[in-house]
């Protein structure tokens, strides 16, 4: 009977007889569209018979295509399509079912036409949203091949385009269809991932603009997005962006294995393009999973070429400046572990020619030059990670690559041997390098809490150590904390300008957090200039320097007591060039005047005291008149100009200190600290700042020795004090002070060039006559009780009483504590 059923037509089931309509007799006339309307409503009206229509069509498009008959195949896909599109009800999990399969059997023909209608096909039922979710629905098929259309290999290149553009669609439609259902296969496991991701960036690097095009696709035209390049980045896109937490690591790691497999790091344009394209289309919060990836792989290729790990590393530093405050996330520290570990090992690698420290030679060759590109890269990215920080972090970072720097102390032991010295110099190079970067642009309303003493100690000991290079790097790193308003570039070279006023700075008042730092800091601070402007190996550089250090302090952290200071320093540095008693060369002693003269120009004319400008404008146009040399515009020239006849100043071309702090004095500044010329302390850094200079302690010492002198015993007699005499005082008040200024300078020589002997002696002395007085106040104060057997005669006749110990003696009760 069944056989019978089927032969006759009109005893067909119902669904059968309105599929069959549906098909024309000639394949180029189309659907029926009546016939497909009614199957339809038939669909709609019934929808427990939608699975056999399903199983029904796929039955009949398979035979079609075993048979070649293309017409009806595609007319199959078109009926499908409609039902798809028209039925949303709980039965058709069945129907796609059939439909997945007619899909999966157009995309293993070998026809081109038939991939892409399976292909459009899919992408039409991946953007239905259906009302219930499938718990046994599988796309591993469709991932796999679409992946495989991705890389086609067509010897026709527009039908090669047109297949690999209908796999990356099919892939985008897979992504649509699961990533944001749960109960679908998980699209983000690591077995779809290393096919969808590499499908995808194969297709983004085949294009001619890649450089020259914008990662947004708002800035490309109509003809660009229908090229596969195109198509892919907004798949990629689309991906990324609906990457949760939890699937970035998966999303990521794909990327960098691609660019490892075709050596795409070297070249370093599509490795950043890519990255730019993941870290704009993933969520802000997660910017630092990628980050964290990137550092990885960096450490998993410690021992790649030293072009690739510095593309990686370029890469870092493009992601970085993207990803912002949220780059680096919770591990602040662990990043710039990272990037300094790979510094230190970079450096390790060109000392020892090998990638094995252990071994002398290694078999793979390394290329100096390149290693130091590398380490020039890690040295930006540690730039612009820092840049992204806010101030309390920064200062962190600052404080933890100090804390690396190589120095010579008890905590921090140096390498030994001609290898180690190489080493040791080449990391503090670098590391300070990476400070410098990192302290570029820092700016802080509070230089006590961001730069504790703890970092200050470090690195102001790096301006006494004999490489002129590290000590550049320091005064560099010390001009980029301090210039908070961006007025360093105005004090790039050294000159006596007449009208400040050009410069066009940038001056606040020093605030009340600046004046607690420069109290604590400030004599440690001009310690180090003052050691720094003395070395040998000072170059041009390192003069201007030294200038702008000098003027940036004074605009950013100046005050009445700093001001003084300051010009003592500067005047100290003048008398370090005219006594020479270091052999500085005739270069160096030379700009030191000239430093001189440009600092005392321009802080003149900040403190805009007419007197002290006449005097400082009166040296230098003597100066120009029979010293050029003298003067920054002759020293810090292409071809200095020098003169050996520097011991032979007359005292008209150099600023005199007593005149200074005369004309200063009478506009309110401290005119005795200013003539007291500045004396550094060569002990620890530390107790610096916490003790008066040299000159104010020896002067001290002055005033106690004058008024406990033996002359000063004997008290005159009074003087009767009458108009005269007080007359006498008023006229006579200047010649005392300048016989105190004189005294007092004679007393500050002495100590600075006695013999130590001589000093020690002296010293010794007072300490004799100290104790003895001290003696005879405890023989006055102290006096033991009489002994039982009265004294004891000594053996030439004097009484001498018994020694009791002081435990022994009775003290009065008030007393007794």
């Amino acid at each position: 009977m069944t056989g019978v059923c089927g032969c006759c037509g009109a005893l067909r089931p119902r669904y059968k007889r309105l599929v069959d309509n549906i098909f024309p007799e000639d394949p180029e006339d189309g659907l029926v569209k009546t016939n497909m309307e009614k199957l339809t409503f038939y669909a709609l009206s019934a929808p427990e018979k939608l699975d056999r229509i399903g199983a029904y069509l796929s039955e009949k498009l398979i035979r079609d295509v075993s048979r070649h008959r293309y017409g009806y195949v595609c007319i199959a896909m078109e009926a499908l399509d409609q039902l798809l599109m028209a039925c949303h009800c709980q039965s058709i999990n069945l129907f796609v079912e059939s439909f997945l399969k007619m899909v999966a059997k157009l995309l293993e023909s070998e026809k081109p036409d038939l991939q892409i209608l399976g292909t459009n096909s899919f992408v039409k039922f991946a953007n239905i949203e259906e009302d219930t979710p499938s718990y046994h629905r599988s796309y591993d098929f469709f991932v796999s091949r679409f992946s495989e259309m991705c890389h086609s290999s067509h010897d026709d290149l527009d039908i090669r385009t047109k297949i690999r553009m209908s796999g990356i669609k099919g892939l985008q439609g897979v992504v649509r269809k699961t990533v944001n259902d749960e109960l679908q296969a998980n699209i983000w496991d690591p077995q779809h991932m290393d096919k969808i991701v590499p499908s995808l960036l194969y297709n983004l690097q085949h294009t001619e603009e890649a450089e020259s095009r914008s990662p947004s696709p708002l800035q490309t035209t109509e003809k660009e997005k229908e090229s596969p390049a195109e198509l892919s980045e907004r798949c990629l896109r689309e991906l990324l962006g609906r990457a949760a937490y939890g699937n970035i690591k998966n999303a990521i790691k794909p990327v960098m294995i691609h660019l490892d497999n075709h050596s795409l790091w070297e070249p370093k344009t599509f490795a950043v393009r890519c990255f730019k394209i993941i870290m704009y289309s993933i969520q802000p919060q997660h910017s630092h999973l990628v980050i964290q990836q990137l550092l990885g792989h960096l450490d998993a290729n410690s021992k790649s070429a030293a072009t690739v790990r510095a593309g990686i590393v370029e890469v870092l530093s493009e992601a970085a400046v993207i990803a912002a405050s949220g780059s680096v996330g919770p591990t602040v520290l662990e990043v710039f572990n990272t990037l300094l570990r790979q510094l230190r090992l970079s450096i390790d690698y060109a000392l020892t020619g090998s990638y094995d420290c252990a071994i002398s030679g290694g078999t793979k060759i390394i290329k100096e030059h390149e290693e130091r590109m590398f380490q020039e890269a890690v040295i930006k990215t540690t730039g612009s990670f820092a840049s992204t920080l806010p101030t309390y972090q920064r200062s962190e970072v600052m404080l933890f690559i100090m804390s690396k720097v190589p120095l010579p102390s008890l905590h921090h032991p140096l390498d030994t041997g001609r290898a180690g010295e190489n080493r040791n110099r080449l990391t503090q190079i670098m590391l300070l390098k990476s400070l410098l970067q990192v302290s570029t642009g820092f700016q802080c309303s509070n230089m006590l809490t961001a730069l504790p003493s703890s970092f200050l100690d470090r690195l102001l000991s790096a301006t006494l150590m004999e490489d002129s290079e590290i000590r550049l790097f320091v005064l560099q790193i010390l001009i980029s904390f301090i210039d908070r308003h961006g007025n360093k570039h105005k004090f790039q070279t050294i000159s006596t300008i007449g009208d400040i006023s050009i410069l066009k700075l940038k001056v606040d008042k020093c605030s009340r957090q600046d004046t607690v730092f420069m109290k604590k800091n400030s004599q440690q601070l001009y310690r180090h200039m003052y050691l720094a402007c003395k070395e040998e190996t000072n170059g041009r550089a390192h003069y201007e320097a030294l200038y702008c250090l000098l003027a940036l302090t004074s605009i950013e952290l100046a005050n009445e007591e700093v001001v003084v200071d300051l010009i003592r320093l500067v005047l100290a540095m003048q008398e370090v060039a005219l006594v020479n008693e270091d052999n500085l060369p005739l270069y160096s002693r030379c700009a030191l005047y000239a430093l001189g003269a440009a600092y005392l120009n321009l802080i003149s004319q900040l403190t805009t005291v007419p007197a002290f400008c006449q005097h400082i404008h009166e040296v230098i146009e003597m100066r120009q008149k029979e010293a050029p040399y003298l003067l920054p515009e002759g020293v810090f020239a292409e071809k200095p100009r020098l003169s050996r006849n520097l011991d032979r100043l007359g005292p008209e071309i150099l600023f005199r200190q007593s005149k200074i702090s005369e004309v200063l004095g009478g506009s309110g500044y401290n005119s005795d600290r200013l003539s007291t010329p500045y004396v550094p302390q060569l002990t620890d850094e530390d107790r610096l700042s916490k003790r008066k200079s040299i000159g104010e302690t020896i002067s001290l010492q002055v005033e106690v020795e004058s008024r406990n002198s033996p002359e000063k015993e004997e008290r005159a007699p009074a003087e009767e004090i009458t108009y005269e005499t007080l007359k006498k005082a008023i006229v006579d008040s200047v010649a005392v002070e300048e016989q105190e200024r004189e005294r007092r300078r004679q007393v500050v020589e002495k100590f600075q060039k006695a013999p130590f002997e001589e000093i020690a002696a002296h010293c010794g002395a007072r300490a004799t006559l100290l104790q003895s007085k001290l003696n005879q106040i405890f023989e006055i104060t102290i006096r033991p009780p009489p002994s039982p057997s009265g004294t004891i005669t000594a053996a030439y006749g004097q009484p001498q009483s018994h020694s009791i110990p002081v435990y022994e003696m009775k003290f009065p009760d008030l007393c007794v504590y």
